[in-house]
């Protein structure tokens, strides 16, 4: 009876540690609403020992059951088997993030007047150093990271298309050159480990969340998202990542997600305001966030806000696809803002001056300035609530 006993509960613990090495770290049901990260990576990290122990625990019962035992105990063991097995292949091998998604194999661009790209598609843009460059949500949404040079300043693009937002790293760690792997998500956030240390990174503020590196952040580079077309007015020369041909049927099961159209509980829009899966414009400035109802911008066209003692000027084309947020505050002056005539320019009331929604002016007595820009992102609400839980919401 003991021999049974610790037979059974060998196996189960077998089985139950493949499947928690990875339930903890993708999103099945009920695992990203729990702080089970340091338990996940704990089974992450110790995972071969635990086989050891629990094979050695179970082999004599084991021997004994296969060589001495009823033949119905030997069919039910070999099915259990076999079951742990199949565990251990798909929970290794198939449900792992790395095997679901990969990395280019082909990294190619075309300048901005060469590429073919739909000029409505979303992009996440950076420029650096004379240099721009930019990446379509559609294809870095699938690879979750692309390493990159932009300037000749090594860069890691990342989005995770849950969160619906991405975020531009250096690659750097403790001044050197880090590898980076797609290892899972917390809280439906993409994780990824580092080659070094194994620490696990959240996606949505380059901070390590576990590991020996942990409360640590990369170094973000500004970065922005807008429509491939608004980011080639603002820079010509740019160059577009161009899809690789060994993944287009990867990128095509995107397609839809620029508008929230993709039927997924996952990446699909709540079309509402302040529902979870609702669409926001998070900033966070010092330590201070706030989050902006998309809706609300889109109907408005403008918001005036502060935050942190800082003048905010929000804008949305007309489009309602690319958005901008700047600092109102010009050569010390804080300026405010309506609409002109025509819906589509913005003219400020100190100077009746006439200014375009990215923030130039281009008549005026101001003609010639430019507003600067403040780092914002588009996200799902439930994705700047859970990593911002000090945001307020601006009404």
């Amino acid at each position: 009876m003991k021999k049974s006993l610790l037979l059974i509960t060998g196996l189960l613990l077998l089985i139950a540690i493949e499947i928690l090495k990875v339930y903890f770290i993708m999103p099945f049901p009920g695992s990203q609403k729990s702080n089970t990260i340091d338990i996940a990576y704990f089974i992450s990290n110790n995972i071969w020992w635990m086989r050891i122990v629990l094979i050695a625990i179970i082999i004599i019962p084991l021997w004994h059951c296969l060589s001495k035992g009823k033949l119905w105990r030997k069919i039910l063991l070999i099915i259990v088997l076999l079951f742990y097995c199949f565990v251990v292949y798909m929970f290794n091998f198939k449900f792992l993030a790395d095997k679901m998604f990969y990395q280019p194999k082909e990294k190619l661009f075309a300048t901005g007047a060469a590429d073919t790209t739909n000029k409505s598609k979303l992009v996440i843009g950076v420029a650096l150093n004379s240099e721009a460059k930019a990446y379509p949500i559609e294809i870095i949404g699938y690879h979750h990271q692309v390493r990159d040079t932009v300037g000749n300043t090594p860069i890691m693009v990342t989005y995770c298309t849950v969160c619906r937002t991405g975020r531009v790293y250096s690659p750097f760690v403790n001044g050197k050159p880090e590898q980076f792997r797609l290892v899972g998500m917390d809280h439906f956030n993409a994780m990824f480990e580092d080659a070094t240390t194994k620490s696990w990174w959240r996606q949505e503020n380059g901070e390590a969340i576990t590991g020996s590196l942990k409360g640590t952040a990369l170094k973000e580079i500004p970065s922005v998202q807008m429509q491939l077309g608004d980011w080639i007015a603002l820079h010509p020369n740019t160059m577009v990542l161009q899809p690789d041909k060994n993944f287009i049927a990867e990128y095509d099961s995107l397609k839809g997600y620029d508008e929230g159209t993709l039927k997924s509980s996952l990446e699909g829009r709540d079309s509402g305001s302040w529902k979870m899966k609702s669409w926001v414009v998070g900033i966070q400035i010092y330590n201070h966030a706030k989050a902006y109802d998309w809706n609300d911008l889109q109907k408005k066209k403008i918001i005036e806000d502060s935050l942190a003692a800082t003048p905010l000027l929000l804008t949305v084309d007309s489009t309602g696809r690319t958005f901008y947020v700047f600092n109102r505050n010009v050569d010390g002056n804080v300026l405010h803002f309506g609409l002109d005539v025509s819906k589509n320019n913005l003219q400020d009331v100190e100077t009746n001056s006439l200014w375009n929604m990215a923030g130039s002016c281009f008549n005026g007595a101001l003609k010639g300035k430019q507003l600067d820009a403040i780092q914002a992102y588009q996200e799902f609400w439930h994705s700047w609530q859970s990593f911002h839980p000090e945001t307020e919401k601006y009404k």
